[in-house]
Parts: structure tokens; C-alpha cells; sequence
């Protein structure tokens, strides 16, 4: 079955020529598009794509909120279009619940790729983006460590592999820095995000951050 993507941008053009590529990559159906957050949210929510390309500053309902409309309905998982240098409101969109982040001038077939990676389950957490996002937005994630019972139930091994994950390291290359099987990395991060309660490695990094386990600075370097 095809994979059914909703975009949200309040640029037609955008919209038109995010449409050409995903439909012409075959294997993806733009099933809808909205030129606002609030009608973005309702066509998520009436559609039920997999994949919503969401755009951030839009209208009366921006991206933000729509992301969050639409993840308490469970109606999508949301990638989030930015311009990033420009753009302050990343990290409170994955906060709100956002599976991934892309630049607006990404090639192509890294837009196609995008969207086959999170409708398969996975998040999008490009090394080089997350870091420039973390770097620029962790000094607000300075919380002090917590108590959090999740805390407690991981190993020291699974800690190592979130700092590692928050650094923005693939599985290929964790089972690479500590000399593991991918499939052994695959299996500890499915416990961590089991323990932690979180859907994916974007919101696996938001929690980290947010409960001191990693911080600005300390994102798993070895």
C-alpha cells in the first residue's frame, strides 16, 4: 500500500512541488493538502495519513500547535519543515510531538527518504541537523538530573546507548562505538524507549534533555 502523506504549508508553491516529488518517487500518495495549522489539524485527523510534512509559522494555528492536535489524536506522525536558521520554534514542535525535522532546501530524495523512514516507524534524526539544533536550543534543556523512576530502570549500558542516540548516532554507527551487533543496539534501544515511555529517538532525546540525563555539551561524543 502506498503511503499516505497530508501537506501542511501555507505556500502553494511549496506544497505543489513537495506533491510533484513524493508522488513522482511512486510508493506515496499525497492524500491532502492545508494552507493552515487548524486545517491541517482537522484534515490529519478526518484522513488519517501516515507521514503529515508540516510547515511551522502559519496563520492563526501554527505548526506547533498542529503538531500537537494532531499527535493527541493519533492522527499522523508529523515531520516538521523548517528554514532553521530562521526558525525558533523547532525544538517546541518536538516537544509538541513531532517524529522529525527537515530543512525546506533538502534534496529531494532526502525529502522521499524522510517520509519512508518515519511512516516505517522510525524518527528522522540527521547527525548533522540534530546537533546545529542542539547546540542552539539544549542551553534551555539545562534541567537539574531528576529522580524519574524511568531513570532508575536503565541500565548503565542503555544510558550509554540514549547519550549516544542524543548525539545523533545511527544504530550502524552505536554498535560501531561500542563494539556491539546492530541488532544487540536495536535491542537496548527498544528498551529504552519502553522504559522511558516515548515513541521514538526524537522524543528519547527530548526526554534525556529534559530530565538531565544528557545536557548541552555532552551529546554521547566518544
Amino acid at each position: 500500500m502506498a503511503i499516505r502523506v497530508l501537506l501542511v504549508d501555507d505556500q502553494a508553491l511549496l506544497r505543489s512541488g513537495f506533491r510533484m516529488i513524493l508522488e513522482a518517487a511512486g510508493g506515496i500518495e499525497v492524500v491532502g493538502e492545508a494552507d493552515d495549522g487548524a486545517t491541517g489539524a482537522e484534515a490529519a485527523r478526518l484522513k488519517r495519513p501516515d507521514v503529515v510534512l508540516m510547515d511551522i509559522r502559519m496563520g492563526d494555528v501554527d505548526g506547533i500547535e498542529a503538531t500537537r492536535r494532531i499527535v493527541a489524536a493519533d492522527a499522523g506522525k508529523v515531520v516538521v519543515l523548517t528554514t532553521f536558521d530562521l526558525d525558533e520554534y523547532v525544538y517546541a514542535a518536538l516537544r509538541a510531538g513531532a517524529s522529525g525535522f527537515l530543512l525546506k532546501d533538502t534534496r529531494p530524495a532526502d525529502l522521499v527518504e524522510a517520509v519512508r523512514v518515519v511512516a516505517g516507524g522510525d524518527a528522522l534524526l540527521a547527525p548533522r541537523i540534530t546537533k546545529r539544533l542542539l547546540e542552539r536550543f539544549g542551553t534551555d534543556l539545562a534541567a537539574a538530573p531528576t529522580q524519574d523512576a524511568a531513570v532508575a530502570e536503565l541500565t548503565d549500558r542503555e544510558r550509554e546507548v540514549l547519550r549516544l542516540i542524543a548525539g545523533g548516532h545511527s544504530n550502524l554507527e552505536i554498535a560501531e562505538l561500542l563494539v556491539l551487533t546492530e541488532a544487540t543496539v536495536k535491542t537496548h534501544v527498544s528498551n529504552v524507549l519502553r522504559k522511558l515511555g516515548v515513541r521514538d529517538r526524537v522524543q528519547a532525546v527530548v526526554w534525556a534533555y529534559e530530565h538531565g540525563v544528557v545536557r548541552p555539551g555532552e551529546q554521547g561524543e566518544r
